[in-house]
């Protein structure tokens, strides 16, 4: 592989599209995924649907926020080092500021109206799954095979819960694949490479490991309780597969059980990060301004932000060199036409639980959704519009 290869896009576009995404991808990992798909897929064509399913298999199996991971690759594709770095910005800035100014008192998720749009935003990321999914069933799962290998995913998920569910999914369609799926003839996904070159994916894996080690011997060298914060949320995030909801116990644990944040705290913290769009990692950014031992406020807020995220971050620039080189193996191409069919099997099961459980609980939110759908399957609507128009909506029917 070439020590770098020329991106084709500008840092600003790559901002400005993340950014809208900042602001209107409500619904968790998941829907972000689904975001993802319809924005930079099918609007933008910035890679296949094979390769951004591949690109989900991947981050699906590294430690970290998948749907950042997935994110921070798309910008770094695009427009090389800066433009992951803008991704990473645009998508996770607006929901860290709403959540820093909650912890400040702002209280902005208050009142009837406000709970109305998040009534209808719950709504939204049914139609935005159940569109990626259709979409991506078409296209990935497109004879009986590999069907099949969606509906053992659906099944592996729905029995074991959690990211070991997601992973053994992942694993099992490989799986399939390898024994069902190398007769097919398609073209490899290979229509892109990402500007990292083995040297700096063998930097990042020294960093990654250098951190892990070091903050905890600082932190139990030093009484600084800055260290301590930073040792804690870098562990949290280099622990946690699936990213989301799933790093809330070893936050919990983390800064609850050793007494920086009160129970009551961290509940409301949480509630509110329900709330906001973007990546539910930004919980962070409440935490580090309530912490007490460390600087708290603004600092605080900043410094717990951006550690959280840096584990997975340098996870996927060590993988991704290798992961190139992988995507280009005859035997690997079958083995992920069965990964991108489970991944498709994952995304089904999740837009029944948890988005289609949460948000659709009548007749009302029902139609919401399929209104959703169909301006985006039909009409050809771009999300952020159908955020807009679905927003509008849950403030009509809220009770």
């Amino acid at each position: 592989m070439s020590e770098l290869k020329q991106p084709t896009g500008g840092v600003w576009e790559v901002f400005g599209a993340f950014l809208m995404l900042g602001l209107t991808s409500f619904g968790g990992p998941v829907a972000h995924l689904g975001y993802f798909r319809t924005e930079f897929v099918a609007r933008r064509r910035w890679l296949s649907e094979q390769a951004y399913a591949d690109l989900v298999a991947l981050c699906q199996f590294l430690p970290g926020p998948a749907s950042s991971q997935v994110g921070f690759a798309l910008g770094l594709m695009r427009a090389g080092p800066w433009g992951a770095a803008a991704a990473w910005t645009a998508f996770t800035l607006p929901s860290a500021i709403v959540l820093l100014l909650f912890a400040l008192g702002a209280g902005l998720l208050d009142g009837p109206v406000s709970q109305g749009i998040i009534h209808g935003l719950k709504v939204v990321a049914v139609a935005i799954v159940a569109h990626a999914v259709w979409g991506m069933a078409r296209n990935l799962c497109p004879d009986r095979q590999r069907a099949g290998i969606a509906l053992v995913a659906v099944f592996t998920v729905i029995l074991v819960s959690g990211p070991l569910g997601q992973v053994s999914a992942i694993l099992i369609g490989a799986l399939g694949g390898m024994a069902l799926c190398r007769t097919h003839n398609e073209p490899a996904a290979c229509q892109f490479e990402m500007p990292v070159s083995r040297r700096a994916g063998k930097v990042a894996l020294i960093i990654f490991v250098a951190l892990f080690l070091g903050l905890p011997l600082l932190a139990w060298t030093s009484p600084s309780g800055m260290i301590a914060m930073l040792d804690a949320f870098y562990r949290a995030g280099a622990l946690v597969f699936g990213g989301g909801h799933v790093v809330l116990p070893l936050l919990e644990a983390e800064v609850v059980q050793s007494g920086w944040v009160t129970a009551d705290e961290f509940l409301a913290g949480y509630g509110a990060a329900q709330a906001v769009p973007g990546p539910l990692f930004t919980f962070a950014a409440y935490l580090g301004a309530v912490i007490e031992p460390a600087l708290g406020g603004l600092a605080g807020a900043a410094m717990a932000l951006v550690i959280i995220f840096v584990p997975g971050m340098l996870l996927l620039v060590a993988v991704l060199p290798y992961w190139n080189s992988f995507r280009r193996v005859d035997g690997a191409q079958a083995l992920m036409r069965g990964a991108n069919a489970a991944v498709v099997g994952i995304l089904g099961a999740a837009l029944y639980q948890p988005v289609w459980t949460s948000a659709i609980i009548g007749p009302y939110e029902f139609v919401l959704a399929l209104t959703g759908f169909l301006l985006l399957s039909i009409w050809k609507l771009p999300a952020w519009a159908v955020v807009v128009i679905l927003a509008g909506g849950g403030i009509l029917i809220a009770p």
